[in-house]
C-alpha cells in the first residue's frame, strides 16, 4: 500500500499480491500521477488554505525514491532514468509461470491455433492477435513482443488491424500499403491525451480506473457531437504533450486474402512458410547491426554499441521507442527506431501447408527449418494446432534462467491452409505440363 497525504485528503493505494512484482516498481509514478490530479481538482479548496504544502510521499523505504514529475510525463516519461533498474533489465521469476492461453479457429480456407506463455519473466509483455474473417475475403494473424513493458504491444493488438480496414489503401486492394500506413500509425496514435489515455487503460486494473476517470472529466475538443472515435488528435487533457511511451513492441504480421500472402515486420518476431517441407523466412530480423539498418541509425544521429541502439536496444526497428524518433527534421521511416514494416508478398500454392509467426522467444531457441519440422512431426499425432504450439512452448522452456535462453516471454501462431479438393500431385502434374515455374519465395530459403 502507499498513501498519500495533507491537510486536505488521504489518497491509498492498494497493490494485490498478484500484480506485486509489476507494481513495484511503477507504483511510485502511477501513484504520484494519482495524487497530482487529486491536487488539481481540489485546487479551489485549497486556495482558501494557509500554508499548505505539497503531499508528501510515504513509500516501502526499500524501494527507489521517484521525484514527482509534470502529469504528462508521470506514467510513460521519456526519461529512461525514471524506471526502475530491475523493470528495465526485465527480472526473472523463481520458477517459470508455464500456465498457456491458448485459442483454435477456422474458416472455409483456413484454420489457425495458437497459444504464449509468461514462462520465466516476471511479466508477461507479448500480446497477439488472430482474425479468420477481416472482411468476407481476408485473415489477419499478428505477433507482438513487447520491452519495456506490455502496453505497446497491447495497444498494438487492439488497433493495428483496425487501422488496416479503415485506410484508403485497403479499400483499393493495396493491402501493402495499408499495412505499412497501419505500422507508422500506431506511433501516431500513441501521442497527446488520448494516446496517453488508452495506453493507461492498456496497463493494469490501476491505470484502467484513472483512464476512464480522466476520460469522463477530459472530453475532445470538438463540441458538436459528431466526434469520431479515431479522431486521436482532438482530444487533450493534462497530457495533450504526452510524446508517446519509450516502451516498444515488435509486430510481425500476416494478411491473407484468396491466394495471396502478405508480411509485414518491424523487428526480430518472424514469420515463416512451409513449403514442401522446406522453411522459407518472409520477414528479416531488423538488428542494429544490419548495413542497411546502422546506415539509418547513424544518418539519424544515432549509435550501435554492443549490437545495441545507443547502447540500449537491441532493434532496429519498433513501434514505440519514442526516444529514438525524437528527430523533428525527419520522417518517420528515418528515425533512429523506425516502425517502418518490411513488406513481402508471397503467392500461395498448392505446396504451401503452412505460416508459423513467433517471437523471438521462439526464435531464439529453435531455427525456422527446426520450427517446421518439428511441426510437421507433430501434425501426425495432433489435429488441433494450438496443441501443437503448446509443445513448442514446453520444449523452448529453459529448465533454469543460468544460460538465457528459452527464459523469455512465449507466444507462437501456427496457420494451416485448407487444400482444395484437387490433390498436390495433380497439381504437379498439371503445373509440369503447362511449362510453369514454381512460384518464387521472397527472401531467404532458411538454414537447418
Amino acid at each position: 500500500m502507499t498513501s498519500y497525504t495533507n491537510s486536505r485528503f488521504i489518497v491509498y493505494v492498494y497493490f494485490s499480491k498478484k500484480d506485486q512484482i509489476e507494481s513495484e516498481g511503477w507504483s511510485q509514478i502511477r501513484a504520484v500521477d494519482i495524487l497530482q490530479r487529486c491536487w488539481i481538482r481540489t485546487k479551489k479548496i485549497r486556495e482558501n488554505e494557509n500554508g499548505v504544502s505539497l503531499p508528501s510521499v510515504t513509500v516501502n523505504s526499500s524501494q527507489p525514491q521517484i521525484q514527482p514529475t509534470h502529469s504528462s510525463q508521470s506514467l510513460f516519461s521519456p526519461h529512461s532514468s525514471l524506471l526502475p533498474t530491475q523493470i528495465r533489465m526485465g527480472i526473472y521469476l523463481s520458477t517459470p509461470k508455464t500456465d498457456k492461453f491458448s485459442e483454435d479457429g477456422e474458416n472455409d480456407h483456413l484454420r489457425y491455433g495458437l497459444s504464449s506463455m509468461q514462462g520465466w519473466r516476471a511479466t508477461m509483455e507479448d500480446a497477439h492477435a488472430a482474425y479468420t474473417d477481416l472482411d468476407d475475403s481476408t485473415s489477419f494473424f499478428g505477433v507482438y513482443d513487447g520491452h519495456g513493458g506490455k502496453v505497446v504491444a497491447k495497444f498494438c493488438a487492439k488497433f493495428l488491424h483496425q487501422q488496416v480496414l479503415k485506410s484508403e489503401a485497403y479499400l483499393t486492394g493495396d493491402i501493402g500499403t495499408s499495412l505499412q500506413k497501419a505500422f507508422l500509425r500506431m506511433d501516431e496514435m500513441m501521442r497527446g491525451q488520448r494516446g496517453w489515455r488508452e495506453l493507461s487503460i492498456l496497463g493494469d486494473k490501476l491505470n484502467k480506473f484513472t483512464g476512464m476517470i480522466e476520460g469522463l472529466i477530459w472530453s475532445p475538443r470538438s463540441s458538436d457531437g459528431n466526434f469520431q472515435v479515431d479522431d486521436w488528435a482532438f482530444e487533450e487533457g493534462p497530457h495533450s504533450d504526452f510524446a508517446g511511451p519509450t516502451s516498444g513492441s515488435t509486430a510481425c504480421v500476416a494478411v491473407i486474402r484468396n491466394n495471396q500472402l502478405i508480411v509485414a515486420n518491424a523487428g526480430d518476431s518472424r514469420c515463416v512458410i512451409s513449403r514442401k517441407g522446406q522453411a522459407y523466412n518472409l520477414s528479416r530480423d531488423h538488428k542494429p547491426d544490419l548495413e542497411i539498418e546502422k546506415e539509418r541509425i547513424l544518418k539519424a544521429g544515432g549509435f550501435i554499441h554492443a549490437g545495441r541502439v545507443n547502447g540500449s536496444l537491441n532493434l532496429a526497428r519498433a513501434i514505440g521507442d519514442m526516444e529514438f524518433k525524437q528527430n523533428k527534421f525527419l520522417p518517420a521511416e528515418k528515425q533512429i527506431v523506425t516502425a517502418n514494416p518490411d513488406i513481402n508478398t508471397v503467392e500461395l500454392c498448392e505446396d504451401d501447408e503452412f505460416v508459423v509467426l513467433a517471437c523471438d522467444g521462439i526464435w531464439d531457441c529453435m531455427s525456422s527449418q527446426q520450427l517446421v519440422d518439428f511441426v510437421h512431426e507433430q501434425l501426425h499425432s495432433e489435429t488441433k494446432l494450438s496443441a501443437v504450439c503448446e509443445r513448442v512452448l514446453d520444449r523452448c522452456l529453459a529448465p533454469s534462467t543460468a544460460g538465457g535462453e528459452g527464459c523469455d516471454n512465449m507466444t507462437m501462431i501456427v496457420v494451416q491452409f485448407k487444400r482444395p479438393a484437387q490433390s498436390s500431385a495433380l497439381a504437379e502434374e498439371q503445373s509440369s505440363s503447362n511449362g510453369q515455374a514454381e512460384p518464387e519465395i521472397k527472401l531467404e530459403r532458411s538454414e537447418s
